[in-house]
């Protein structure tokens, strides 16, 4: 089927500015070294706070940020296990052998993103300081979005018409809840894949968790107050250390092959 002149100017639309697509290229290749450096410029620049001033109301939100981190993670496993998309190519440039329609794709065009953004919020919840909600968060909501238009320039730009009619049917980000069980029931879920490619990043974002909870308490009351809390963290912390190390072992003797 050939494109049509509509179609054309579709997928031209889609395509950003040099500055965004530069911009977009550079977080998604060195994506792995700005959020280590991002969090520790967060620790050195500025301080936790409690909610509202109350250590109470603080435990509550750090309830509700490892709850928002979790709803993530779990879009993340269900993207993964369903249906898993590559741009990373070679060297960390974007790339894509196909344009992946099915699985969470076929109800948005972004779904690991918006896990990542959760992500964020999630941690940024459980530090909860006030530069980390004007300055943080922006500037991390900006970076994916200009990784996100840099991915749409380049699949704009491979696939053409068949992208552009992608776009229509598809959100961009929110995900479509109509007819989200049909997709699940005719898809097999891939748990290797998910162990194999996600167990990395949930180790990442609940190490940080575990080590903000601790900061927070030893910034509020001193270690001698909140060494009772930090050693529960400690102790709380050890299964995950123990399930990374175990299935990067399964990975790397290659019993995680699907």
């Amino acid at each position: 089927m050939s494109a049509t002149p509509d179609d054309l100017s579709t997928a031209e639309s889609l395509r950003s500015g040099p500055t965004v697509r530069a911009l977009g290229r550079f977080v998604f290749r060195f994506r792995d070294y700005l959020v280590p450096i991002g969090l520790a410029a967060a620790l050195a620049l500025t301080r936790p706070e409690h909610l509202f001033g109350s250590a109470a109301v603080n435990r509550w939100a750090d309830l509700l940020g490892f709850m928002v981190a979790a709803l993530g993670q779990t879009l993340r496993i269900l993207v993964i296990g369903y249906a898993y998309i590559q741009r990373g190519g070679a060297n960390k440039r974007l790339a894509a052998p196909k344009l992946v329609c099915e699985g969470f794709y076929g109800h948005s065009r972004n779904p690991m993103y918006v896990g990542n953004i959760l992500l964020f919020i999630g941690l940024a919840i459980i530090y909860n300081s006030r530069w980390i909600y004007v300055l943080g968060l922006p500037v991390v909501i900006a970076g994916i979005l200009s990784i996100v238009r840099a991915e749409e320039d380049f699949l704009a730009s491979k696939f053409g018409a068949e992208y552009a009619d992608y776009c229509r049917r598809v959100n961009r980000f929110v995900p479509s809840l109509r007819g989200l069980r049909a997709t699940m029931q005719s898809m097999r879920f891939d748990w290797r894949r998910v162990l194999r490619k996600e167990y990395g990043t949930t180790f990442a974002w609940l190490s940080a968790a575990f080590f903000l909870l601790a900061w927070e308490r030893l910034i509020h009351f001193g270690y001698a107050a909140s060494a009772p809390q930090i050693h529960a963290l400690l102790i709380a912390y050890v299964p995950v250390v123990i399930g990374y190390a175990t299935i990067r072992w399964l990975k790397k003797t290659r019993r995680l092959e699907s």
